[in-house]
C-alpha cells in the first residue's frame, strides 16, 4: 500500500484512467494500454517495499510503472490478447458462479485461451467490451476513494482482491458489481455508437483515393 499522502493521487489516476478506458478505449487503445501497464507495473514493483520505505517505494512504483507501460505498448498484440483472456476468465467465473461453484483452474485457463484467440480475430469488439468494463471498474474504485470510502481509499493504493476482481466486492458493497455492469454496458454502447470509429481491426485506416 502506498503512504496515505499518495492515496488521493492514486485515486485520481484510477478515475481518470477509467474514464478514458471506459468511453474511449478502442480509439485510444495504445494510451489505455500505457495507463493500465503503468498501474500494474507500479503496483507490482512497489509491493516489494514496506509502507515505511516511502522513498524506495515511490521510485520502484515509477520505474515499474514505466516498464509496465512500455511492455504493453511494445507488445501491442499481446495487449489485445490479454483483453480477450481477461474477458474469458470473467465469463468462466460468471458461468460457474451461477451454480455456486468456484471454477477449476483448468477451466479458467481454457476460457482465457479461447478468449485470447477470439480477440485476435474480433479485435474491435473485444477491445471495446474489455476496455469498457475494465475502465468502469477503475472508475468505481477511484470515485469511491475520492468521496471518502475507506475500503476504496486503501484499495486505490493496494492490491486487495476486490479491486482486481469485480465479482468479489468489498464487505458491505454488494451494489458495486451491479454498478459495474451498468457502467460497463453504457461504456460499451458509447464506444460502439460514438467513439469506436470504423469497423475492423485496431489501427485500420481507409485508403486514400
Amino acid at each position: 500500500m502506498l503512504p496515505a499522502v499518495y492515496q488521493l493521487p492514486a485515486a485520481l489516476v484510477l478515475l481518470a484512467g477509467g474514464i478514458v478506458s471506459c468511453f474511449f478505449g478502442y480509439r485510444l487503445f495504445r494510451i489505455v494500454l500505457a495507463i493500465f501497464g503503468f498501474i500494474l507495473g507500479a503496483l507490482a514493483a512497489s509491493s516489494i517495499f514496506g509502507v515505511s520505505d516511502t522513498g524506495p517505494m515511490i521510485v520502484a512504483a515509477v520505474v515499474g510503472g514505466l516498464l509496465g507501460a512500455g511492455v504493453l505498448i511494445a507488445a501491442y498484440f499481446v495487449g489485445v490478447a490479454l483483453v480477450g483472456a481477461g474477458l474469458g476468465a470473467v465469463v468462466a467465473n460468471v458461468v460457474l458462479a451461477a451454480g455456486d461453484r468456484d471454477p477449476h483452474f483448468l477451466v479458467v485457463v481454457f476460457f482465457s485461451i479461447a478468449g485470447a484467440a477470439a480477440a485476435m480475430y474480433l479485435q474491435r469488439y473485444f477491445i471495446i467490451v474489455g476496455t469498457a468494463f475494465g475502465g468502469a471498474w477503475t472508475m468505481i474504485v477511484g470515485a469511491m476513494a475520492l468521496v471518502g470510502n475507506r475500503e476504496a481509499i486503501a484499495a486505490a493504493a493496494a492490491g486487495d482482491v476486490w479491486v482486481a476482481y469485480p465479482l468479489d466486492p468489498a464487505p458491505g458493497q454488494e451494489w458495486v458489481p451491479i454498478a459495474w455492469l451498468v457502467l460497463g454496458a453504457i461504456g460499451t454502447g458509447v464506444q460502439l455508437g460514438i467513439t469506436g470509429g470504423e469497423k475492423g481491426r485496431v489501427g485500420k485506416r481507409k485508403k486514400r483515393p
